[in-house]
């Protein structure tokens, strides 16, 4: 099933009506707008003219039939197809260099093939979902702040070949995504990656015997728990503690060994510094994680 960007929205919120109904596990194919809403297309178009309440528009939300609040849910990333341009920015007052910036700056990306051009710089692809998730349980959340449902986490492991596991906070669910980068860097430290519209292929499923809070997601090499804080600190001591109580609830190992073992080959890494909350994570290699037979 096709999901349109014209079907986009602004806050992941409980009340927003869904654009489709789907039984699972089900394949979708996402259309994304970029994260300025296709505002920004010269050079000339600097952040001063965003309309920022139509920054980082999500498509959806998808109701997922027989899904209730508790549950989880795994959506694997099959594919993401990136359309040329991308934008940058660089503004006064925007990122962790931003008091340093006397002058606002949009860099038009060109994208062939698999290199994104950055002036004379040719940069590898590396595609990856700025925001995804689930309707909150309670208000609604601007799809630009990130927190337990998702949202704007940045985290550059949500790219093709990923599983993503949400904890489900409403019946049905609501999924939705935007915010596609071509190429970005962990911390996003200048506000944006190189911001692209795109499609995104999924298969979305019901986990069984999975209990979370916040999002977990597994690549290929590493299995890592997301959190979202206040501070840096607070969201990297959350995800640090949920993967040693995963560690602990499924194998013999004591709290002191696992954070040992946390401690010898695990990794406490940043998503994103910009957003509201900021996004850390904790990832623990799946070699690992497979001799301890815990997946």
């Amino acid at each position: 099933m096709f999901i349109s960007k014209d079907t986009h929205f602004f806050a992941l919120d409980k009340t927003n009506l869904p654009v489709a109904q789907v039984s699972l596990p089900c394949e979708l194919t996402f259309e994304t707008l970029d994260c300025f809403s296709e505002q920004i297309n010269h050079p000339e178009d600097t952040l001063e003219i965003l309309d920022f309440e139509r920054v980082n528009p999500a498509t959806g939300p998808v109701f997922l039939n027989g899904i209730k609040a508790g549950d989880v849910i795994s959506v694997t990333i099959k594919a993401i197809r990136v359309k040329t341009p991308g934008k940058m920015v660089a503004a006064p007052d925007a990122g962790v260099l931003g008091s340093l910036i006397k002058k606002s700056e949009t860099l038009i990306i060109p994208i062939e093939g698999d290199i994104a051009y950055f002036k004379e710089l040719q940069l590898p692809l590396t595609p990856m979902i700025g925001v995804i998730g689930i309707a909150p349980d309670g208000v609604g959340i601007p799809c630009g702040t990130p927190g337990s449902h998702g949202g704007n986490m940045d985290c550059t492991l949500i790219k093709p070949g990923s599983i993503l596991y949400l904890p489900v906070q409403v019946d049905g669910g609501l999924l939705a995504l935007g915010d596609l980068h071509a190429v970005m860097g962990d911390g996003e430290i200048m506000v944006s990656g190189v911001e692209v519209s795109g499609e995104v292929d999924v298969t979305i499923r019901k986990v069984d015997n999975l209990e979370i809070s916040n999002p977990v997601v597994q690549t290929e090499e590493e299995l890592a728990f997301i959190a979202s804080a206040l501070t840096l600190d607070q969201a990297i001591e959350t995800a640090t503690f949920e993967m040693a109580q995963f560690l602990t609830g499924r194998s013999s190992l004591s709290l002191n060994e696992a954070g040992m073992l946390m401690s010898a080959c695990g990794n406490a890494q940043i998503c994103q510094i910009v957003d509201p909350l900021k996004t850390a994570r904790f990832s623990m290699p799946l070699s690992v994680l497979h001799e301890l037979k815990i997946i």
